[in-house]
């Protein structure tokens, strides 16, 4: 198990990270884990959209036998 480490954060930001860690299937901690792996990956790859970096972090969480295989798409000739 990893450590862990006790924070203080601001209420507001932890109801919301409880809503959405509900939404989301995660706990609380994971939920402000999550975000702070999207907000390091966004700040290191200014030119991405952040929702492609937090969308690309989810899939890169999801079990492998729940992957789905890439399809190209044909391209129009």
């Amino acid at each position: 198990m990893p450590a862990t480490t006790s924070i203080r954060i601001d209420q507001t930001l932890y109801d919301q990270a409880k809503a959405d860690a509900s939404a989301e299937h995660r706990t609380i901690a994971g939920q402000v884990e999550f975000w702070a792996k999207v907000g390091r990956a966004a700040l290191d790859n200014p030119d991405l959209p952040v929702s492609f970096v937090a969308e690309s972090l989810a899939s890169m969480a999801e079990p492998r036998e729940h992957a789905m295989p890439f399809v190209p798409r044909s391209r129009a000739a």
